[in-house]
């Protein structure tokens, strides 16, 4: 069974989206991904969790955030938010900085 909070704190930056960072499956879960490398996130400090592969935890890591929409991102263990909050942090510079802390 997958366990939500030990997966977001697997890696530095952890993403819940549609698919995965090489083969999003939409386009808010692409654009985050696109966002977080442009950010300088690597493959290697990126974990990502496909919820099109199971139902229970795409319902539980709504549940988990109180927040309704994938994708979902965490950076070093904290639920950051989903694509519009990420790209608007981005465009302020305040992912950059967060993810340099």
């Amino acid at each position: 069974m997958h366990n939500i909070d030990e997966f977001t704190k697997s890696k530095p930056v952890v993403i819940y989206m549609k698919g995965s960072p090489d083969f999003p499956q939409c386009g808010f879960s692409a654009q985050t991904v696109n966002v977080l490398r442009a950010c300088g996130v690597t493959d290697e400090d990126l974990a990502a969790f496909d919820v099109l592969s199971d139902e229970v935890v795409r319902q539980g890591i709504k549940e988990f955030t109180n927040w309704p929409t994938i994708p979902q991102v965490f950076v070093k263990g904290q639920f950051v938010g989903g694509c519009d909050i990420v790209c608007e942090m981005a465009e302020r510079g305040e992912l950059a900085k967060l993810l340099k802390n």
